[in-house]
């Protein structure tokens, strides 16, 4: 395989809450210069009150999110804008929905050991998603098999450096 051929046009950076999704897919825009989306900010405000409160969203409370966050990724496709995105994507339906059967559209998964992630969310502050439903997104988590995979142990740095390697897209 060529380098070329690994390089997506959108790579989205997947896996529970408080994983580093939005940490390490900011450093991924900010060195390869590409477009970033946080999936979080296209929530309808009642998906976000709803969890604010404590309430696992369901498969038709994502629906219109991830349909709206599917219409951002074939704008980038489109466009030929190197998009890189954060979103849970937890379950193998909706990265179907997000992919679309475009094979340039990639995902990066950001797992690591349960107590850490706890403990990281229960350090945020400021967001809606309360360390409460971190039960909810263990539960409906259906690991991908087709996504580079890394700890969210590591650290950003690392990650990002080991995605540009891994997917041709640096020196």
């Amino acid at each position: 395989m060529k380098p070329s051929d690994r390089r997506p046009l959108v790579l989205i950076f997947m896996g529970v809450s408080g994983s580093g999704k939005t940490t390490v897919g900011t450093l991924l825009a900010q060195r390869t210069g590409a477009t970033f989306f946080e999936g979080d900010n296209f929530h309808p405000p009642e998906n976000i009150e709803k969890m604010r409160r404590g309430i696992p969203l369901t498969d038709a409370d994502r629906e219109k999110w991830l349909h709206t966050l599917r219409d951002i990724i074939t704008r980038s496709l489109d466009e030929g804008t190197f998009t890189v995105m954060a979103c849970s994507a937890l379950k193998a339906a909706y990265r179907d929905l997000l992919q679309g059967g475009d094979a340039r559209v990639k995902f990066v998964y950001l797992t690591g050991p349960r107590s850490v992630i706890a403990e990281r969310l229960k350090a945020r502050r400021n967001h809606f998603m309360p360390a409460t439903l971190l039960d909810s997104q263990w539960a409906a988590l259906e690991p991908p098999s087709d996504a580079l995979t890394f700890s969210c142990e590591k650290s950003p740095n690392e990650i990002v450096s080991a995605v540009i390697q891994a997917l041709g897209m640096g020196a």
